[in-house]
């Protein structure tokens, strides 16, 4: 892609103060916007470069430009001349869109193992060198999708030690010029769920700076998330390339179940995790979202591998199906004992906690059938573990069913979870236990971290407790209310 010649730099302050004056910006007008667009200067040194005392770098340079452009453009938008009707925009002819238009027209009749190619192709007609990488099932690395080379070893870019991972944690833009390989790192994200990173090499460093390009990098990675996303039951090679080792049946079988680990609307964000990746057997969890509601389950069934599989799954599909059919968390209690009672035998059962929040009120109704209890964090610490709604477990009886009712405040922190988290032991035969998980909650929520952010880090600290190797499934599920009080 050709680039746009600069204005000589000795030209440049006075065309900027002539665009200033003409916009009628103050100097902390411009400053704000500059600043919000990445700009580094402050106030005094914005000054002195508008009036022609100093120079700023190049790159930044750029980007107070781009900030006075937006400016110069909001003001020819509001001046421009009405039509009697409105005018639809013509489709371009040039990049952004039509590299975008371009990977979603080649996509549709392409193998999910060319995705990685058709990426580098609008990659190349944005100006960039676009590479894929996924993230693994351990959310431990991102996997390199190669489209060049087949057969070549994977090449893995650890989530706690790269700017790869550093991009995927924070769900931002990360620039990097190390190695003079100028590159942005790119979330990519389908809706919540963070699939992995998009690189995309540049042709000079300033360009890491450029809103424009950003933008255009960050579309591009968006439109892949949806992608991958949908493209990836069709084939197995983009599934291939998250695994380190082969699933189990049992493990192959709940992953199919699984709902994406990341979900969010603009009033509730869920995330959930399970261990160990590759031979989890008994634990599920699910979710569903509405205008007006969100549904919540998780389910533990007894036993391992396959039975254990078999039997969770089809808890999970009971609850699914009594939910979808718009039956209240009462009833759908009563569906899931059915189905394990009616299926499997006498002594076999799951545990589970199933809960329903009223999104206008933040009215919580739950059933807990012999797991452990939820935990609700408030402010950051925790307030309370939710012992109501007890009863036995799911297919063991159905007597002394009871649906408990909590009252949630915005911003709150639901904590589901199955008993391989806080039964998780070290060397020395020391239970990870509900304290540790507690506090370890309060410091992630504290630091601000994500929900799906601090499932990972809780995961990887339950793995780490106990050494690597889990004796039983651990899974947890997060959920935040985000509605503000104003909202309606």
């Amino acid at each position: 892609m050709p680039r746009p010649e600069r204005m000589p730099e000795q030209l440049q302050p006075s065309a900027l103060r002539a665009a200033v004056d003409f916009a009628g910006l103050s100097l902390e007008q411009v400053w704000v916007r500059y600043f919000g667009l990445g700009g580094r200067a402050d106030l005094m040194d914005l000054d002195a470069h508008l009036t022609g005392l100093v120079s700023m770098p190049p790159a930044q340079a750029d980007v107070l430009a781009h900030a006075v452009n937006e400016c110069l453009d909001e003001l020819v938008a509001a001046r421009r001349v009405p039509y009697s009707r409105p005018m639809r925009a013509g489709r371009p002819s040039t990049s952004p869109l039509t590299a975008l238009v371009e990977l979603l027209r080649a996509a549709g009749a392409a193998p999910p193992d060319q995705l990685p190619a058709l990426a580098a192709s609008a990659g190349r007609a944005l100006g960039v060198e676009v590479t894929v990488h996924l993230v693994d099932h351990e959310q431990r690395n991102l996997v390199r999708m190669s489209h060049a080379v087949r057969g070549a070893a994977p090449v893995r870019l650890a989530l706690d030690a790269t700017m790869a991972g550093r991009a995927f944690r924070t769900g931002e833009i990360v620039p990097s010029d190390r190695g003079n390989t100028p590159r942005l790192w790119v979330p990519i994200i389908d809706g919540a769920d963070r699939l992995g990173v998009l690189e995309a090499g540049v042709p000079d460093g300033a360009d890491l700076h450029e809103p424009a390009l950003r933008d255009n990098c960050l579309w591009l990675a968006r439109l892949l998330g949806y992608l991958i996303a949908s493209m990836q039951p069709y084939g197995d090679q983009l599934e291939r390339a998250r695994r380190n080792r082969p699933l189990s049946a049992s493990a192959e079988l709940i992953w199919q179940q699984l709902p994406p680990l990341t979900a969010a609307t603009d009033t509730f964000v869920l995330a959930g995790l399970l261990e160990p990746s590759y031979d989890v057997g008994g634990d599920v969890f699910d979710y569903a979202l509405s205008e007006t509601t969100v549904s919540l389950g998780i389910f533990d069934a007894v036993g391992h591998g396959m039975p254990a599989a078999l039997m969770a799954t089809s808890a999970l599909a009971g609850y699914r199906s009594a939910r979808r059919d718009a039956r209240g968390v009462f009833d759908q209690a009563r569906a899931i004992d059915d189905v394990i009672s009616g299926t499997f035998p006498s002594s076999a059962f799951v545990t589970g906690v199933i809960a329903e929040v009223d999104l206008a009120s933040g009215r919580l109704r739950y059933v807990n059938a012999g797991h452990p209890p939820p935990v609700l964090l408030r402010g950051g610490k925790v307030v309370k573990e939710l012992t109501g709604g007890r009863r036995v477990p799911f297919g063991l009886a159905t007597d002394g069913l009871t649906v408990a009712e909590e009252a949630l405040e915005p911003g709150d922190w639901l904590c589901l979870y199955t008993d391989g988290i806080a039964e998780a032991r070290d060397a020395t035969g020391a239970w990870f236990g509900e304290e540790r998980l507690m506090d370890f909650l309060t410091r992630e929520i504290s630091a601000g971290q994500t929900p799906p952010e601090t499932v990972r880090r809780l995961t990887e600290a339950v793995l780490r407790h106990q050494g690597g190797l889990l004796q039983d499934d651990a899974t947890v599920l997060l959920a935040r209310w985000t509605r503000t009080e104003t909202s309606e």
